[in-house]
């Protein structure tokens, strides 16, 4: 339950950035968002740096990343009740209850604008957060369940990240993108969630897609609508024509066991069993350790 204090403390921003009272927004359990007005407040997970948020708001509200990445209101970092507040500009998000309408096309166009501003132009940033979110999502896992050993068994597999996540250090990349990190506002789509930005592999920016569609949960068309429309905006992820499964393979992994540990451990938390989706992402991680077990011998977590 969100306290009172950081109800009330997240009102009295909103009230200040937005002039009207606010109302809270369903969103995942870690983080709380207001509503007020034009604006949206955000409590940010518990444990998040000061330091690192500070520069990440700095850097999204760099004229570089204008119309790629939503731009703070202000670029002040408030702390309420003990947690990190941002403050942004009110955005549509995509409607989940029509996927046929999700715009593909247009957050792959942004990606690859975003994974061409050189990162040098930008205020310092540290690793994009991708990488880091596969280990701490696995360790969440509490139970012996066979669905947990095999989430474990392929994290296990899986190729230790370098230390900014990959082969292109110096790129900027979201590091947590999925559709649920665009909105449009107020008429064209743009990017949002500044928590992961920072400088590693663009590659993982891909992997979520890419996880979905190797697992059979997205239609082959739609991933290479996807596909094809980050490559026409030049996007440097990927080769430019070929086989992309070169760069992608090791993040689309990593990605369907962070995936599937996250559902895992959201089924042991409610006391239920998998549902279909769950099963598909346990059994893509079976797949992933008996390929890498077969087919790889690399330097393991």
């Amino acid at each position: 339950m969100d306290s009172d204090d950081l109800i009330d403390g997240l009102n009295r921003i909103g009230l200040r950035y937005g002039g009207t009272p606010g109302t809270v927004l369903p969103t995942r359990p870690d983080v709380v968002i207001l509503r007020a007005g034009p604006v949206v407040v955000k409590a940010h997970s518990p444990g998040a740096e000061p330091e690192a948020l500070a520069e990440r708001v700095r850097a999204t509200a760099h004229p570089s990343l204008r119309g790629i990445m939503l731009q703070p209101v202000t670029e002040e970092v408030m702390t309420v009740a003990d947690r990190l507040v941002t403050v942004w500009p009110a955005g549509t998000p995509v409607d989940h209850a029509d996927p046929d309408a999700a715009p593909w096309e247009e957050s792959a166009r942004l990606l690859a604008r975003l994974h061409a501003v050189p990162a040098g132009d930008l205020p310092p940033l540290r690793a994009a957060g991708g990488p880091a979110r596969v280990a701490s999502t696995v360790a969440r896992l509490d139970g012996d369940s066979a669905a947990g050993s095999a989430v474990r068994r392929a994290f296990a597999t899986l190729p230790e990240p370098g230390p900014t996540g990959g082969d292109a250090p110096g790129t900027l990349a979201h590091g947590d993108w999925h559709m649920g990190q665009l909105v449009r506002a107020p008429e064209e789509w743009i990017l949002i969630d500044v928590d992961d930005l920072g400088l590693g592999d663009p590659a993982w920016d891909l992997a979520r897609p890419a996880a979905w569609f190797a697992a059979g949960l997205l239609e082959p068309a739609v991933w290479h609508r996807f596909l094809a429309a980050y490559r026409a905006a030049g996007g440097i992820a990927v080769p430019p024509s070929g086989d992309p499964w070169g760069r992608l393979e090791i993040p689309a992994q990593a990605m369907t066991v962070q995936l599937t540990a996250a559902a895992v451990a959201t089924a042991e938390r409610e006391g239920r069993p998998l549902d279909e989706v769950e099963q598909i992402l346990v059994e893509a991680c079976l797949r992933i350790v008996q390929f890498r077990s077969a087919c790889h011998s690399v330097p393991t977590q």
